[in-house]
């Protein structure tokens, strides 16, 4: 091991007590009060992968009023000394990559190339929202632009922070999804507490370690492990919490939403997103799209293309690509950068599994067959999947992949607002005037056109409709969402002045 690589090994030395990780809490790794600790186990071969603390309500409750007293000097702290820690912030996880990605492997069997991708374009994301972050401006207004007032009050409108803001990111993307929480919310001056995933704690810790290591105050980021189950609904309900920023499952950010009350939410949930491809489109675009777009990191992603819906009387052509892309696919472990690799855990592959046993016990044709060794589920590929089948409303978060077979455009419209979930959706045409009409029609945060759905780039905005989510995301509109609108109005007196 050269001189530097152990350098770069020792940066997160602090985060552990021997090989157990340890949880952030007003600028010190503790280990919990509970004397508990959880073991992750890798997806690909179930061996453990890290284990850490299992914190308790005291722990928790200790970490809101850190980020509390924390957050009122952090208010206070220049705009561009913010910026400047979170460039800093980002140095941190550019000159750290591999390390971070390795835990992304062994946690979530991200494959590696994908893995330091993620640790990269997070560092990218950082310093975009500083940069955009010191251009969040106020304004002047005055009494007399509107009808019948005179001149006599200013209104100075600006934004301030929210207080301390609840960080709750997913397994999938543990460092870019946290980071698109913390990095906005500490730009504006709110502190965070980040409830890692059960699943991805070790790399969304070492998000928090990065910002801890370029200097933030203590206090102003923290972030807490355990089981969302045990401490979730004391997290969420904190009297402290002012803000909750969640991604995840549609059954757990529902249940936030009804318990929290009055607090401002940013929520991005699930998603069943569709692919409309119509007869006009060019064929080859669209089956390489939805080839990429199902089965990326074997379609654990709330962008993954979940349904296709196929305009005849292109399907059988269309289906022949499909089949041909996805045989181009490797499988197998994430070290050696498959293309698809296991699912995150056992819970997981049986729903998968279930869904495609429905499938197949309703007659849909399974053109790519279904295997399955341990967690990894090689692609498969169901077409003429008819309305009674689960797997035509049900998002499986895996790599299968159902194809219907509409008469219409408007038939495919139709049947994708149908869903509980709008996220994102796609349609494949060449005529961009039917493009537009029909994306005015589906009822999705963002419809992409000749291309598949994706988050990114992660200034753009990134919303759900319907049960896929509150608010929007993306740089600008997660400063937005951070913040509260105050402004300060200046009476003038009204005298005469006299003209020279």
């Amino acid at each position: 091991m050269n001189n530097s690589t152990h350098t770069k090994s020792d940066t997160f030395a602090v985060m552990k007590q021997g090989n157990v990780f340890k949880f952030l809490s007003n600028g010190e790794w503790r280990t919990s009060g509970s004397g508990k600790t959880m073991k992750e186990v890798t997806p690909y071969d179930n061996t453990e992968a890290y284990e850490f603390q299992s914190c308790s309500q005291q722990d928790i409750d200790e970490v809101f009023k850190a980020a509390n007293r924390a957050q009122r000097g952090w208010a206070k702290t220049p705009l561009w000394k913010r910026a400047e820690y979170l460039r800093k912030a980002a140095v941190i996880l550019r000159e750290n990559k591999d390390e971070i990605a390795t835990a992304l492997v062994k946690e979530i069997a991200k494959n590696r190339k994908s893995a330091v991708s993620e640790v990269v374009r997070t560092a990218d994301l950082i310093e975009y929202t500083a940069e955009e972050g010191t251009r969040l401006v106020g304004k002047l207004m005055t009494s007399d632009s509107f009808p019948g007032q005179k001149r006599d009050k200013l209104c100075l409108v600006h934004r301030v922070p929210l207080g301390v803001i609840l960080c709750i990111p997913p397994f999938n993307y543990p460092v870019n999804l946290c980071a698109s929480k913390v990095a906005p919310a500490l730009i504006t001056g709110n502190s965070v507490v980040i409830k890692t995933p059960s699943q991805g704690a070790v790399s969304a810790l070492y998000l928090a370690a990065s910002f801890h290591l370029a200097g933030v105050p203590a206090g102003v980021v923290n972030a807490v492990t355990g089981k969302g189950s045990e401490i979730g609904d004391f997290l969420t309900t904190h009297p402290l919490v002012n803000c909750i920023s969640l991604t995840g499952g549609g059954t757990t950010g529902m249940s936030v939403c009804k318990k929290v009350g009055m607090i401002p939410l940013q929520m991005e949930l699930g998603g069943k997103d569709a692919a409309i491809v119509l007869p006009d489109c060019d064929l080859d675009l669209a089956a390489k799209a939805i080839v990429s777009g199902a089965f990326s990191y074997s379609a654990q992603r709330c962008t993954a293309v979940k349904i296709v819906l196929a305009v005849e009387p292109i399907g059988d052509e269309l289906v022949k690509k499909v089949v041909d892309g996805v045989k181009k696919l490797t499988v197998g472990h994430p070290e050696e950068n498959a293309d698809i690799t296991a699912v995150i855990n056992k819970s997981s592959a049986d729903y998968i599994e279930s869904l495609v046993f429905d499938a197949r016990q309703k007659g849909a044709s399974e053109v790519c067959p279904y295997k399955r060794e341990g967690n990894l589920l090689w692609p498969t590929v169901f077409d003429h999947v008819r309305e009674d089948m689960k797997i035509a409303w049900e998002e499986p978060f895996g790599p299968v992949l159902p194809i219907i077979r509409l008469k219409s455009a408007e038939e495919a419209v139709e049947f994708a607002n149908r869903s509980t979930m709008g996220l994102q959706g796609c349609v494949f045409t060449n005529d961009i005037e039917k493009a537009i009409h029909i994306s005015d029609e589906l009822s999705t945060g963002t419809v992409q056109v000749n291309g598949q759905p994706a988050r990114g780039p992660d200034h753009f905005p990134f919303q759900g409709f319907k049960d896929s989510g509150l608010g929007s995301q993306g740089v600008y509109f997660s400063l937005e969402a951070m913040t509260k609108i105050k402004s300060t109005v200046i009476n003038l007196r009204q005298e005469s002045f006299p003209m020279n």
